[in-house]
């Protein structure tokens, strides 16, 4: 199985990024997330841009996490804060870019794809798409305490607690009422929704647009707790080893809390 690209396209004031790892329903690789953090430093930097969009290839999931095949080369909780303060790393250079970004979800946004997600400014989904860091049931790790404050603060607490302690996979419909969904619309719509919303984004005041955007970014990531004995706990437990075993051999993980 291939490694994986994230492209960028370049047409005018908008920029295009494509999740390329269809095969793998465009699961992250270490190749992957450094041609995201590539891209979005150079993005961070180009002037002239009204709209950053970010899609998934193959139209079955816009990014369904991390390849947990990767996670077989840890060896402490060291391990997995390092981990941890990388993603928080390269969705801090993603945040920093000062035009608006817009992802477009067709299938799944799962773990870090739902990271990303939930990194961008607006969000569009086909009816069906499903969300959620179903990490109870799969790997048993967790989030950075940024992270936790992107899911809490976009999903609201109550969402984010079916996703992280029933790992649910809520769908685009079951997300109408939270207000993370600019639009939910059929599959044969989601092209042209898309294009409408990129267009009133490009019609916008460039530096008003860049001003509320860095100042809500301010409030959401100020002042957050140290977890990193939280991180370590888990990714240096028994627990974390036994989840990647158990996805390698397809079958469900053994708990035991150690």
């Amino acid at each position: 199985m291939s490694a994986g690209e994230v492209r960028l396209e370049l047409e005018g004031p908008v920029a295009r990024i494509w999740f390329d790892r269809p095969e793998a329903m465009n699961a992250m690789t270490w190749k992957m997330y450094g041609e995201f953090e590539e891209i979005s430093q150079k993005l961070a930097d180009t002037e002239g841009l009204s709209a950053v969009v970010l899609r998934g290839v193959g139209g079955r999931a816009f990014v369904a996490g991390s390849d947990i095949a990767q996670f077989a080369e840890f060896e402490s909780g060291e391990d997995g804060i390092a981990y941890e303060r990388k993603m928080d790393r390269i969705l801090d250079t993603f945040a920093a870019i000062p035009a608006p970004t817009l992802a477009v979800i067709d299938g799944l946004a799962i773990g870090g794809g739902l990271n990303i997600a939930g990194g961008c400014d607006l969000r569009i989904a086909t009816a069906g798409a499903r969300f959620g860091v179903p990490i109870a049931r799969t790997l048993g790790n967790c989030l950075s305490i940024r992270n936790y404050a992107r899911m809490s603060g976009a999903l609201g607490d109550a969402i984010a607690k079916r996703m992280l302690l029933l790992a649910e996979l809520l769908t685009a419909e079951e997300l109408a009422g939270t207000g993370f969904l600019a639009r939910i619309v059929t599959e044969g719509e989601i092209d042209e929704a898309a294009e409408k919303l990129v267009a009133k984004l490009c019609s916008g005041a460039p530096l008003s647009m860049a001003a509320s955007k860095a100042a809500l970014g301010r409030l959401t990531q100020g002042s957050l707790p140290d977890i990193d004995d939280l991180i370590s706990s888990c990714y240096g437990s028994k627990d974390f080893r036994e989840g990647i075993r158990a996805f390698g051999e397809k079958r469900k993980p053994d708990w035991t809390g150690s």
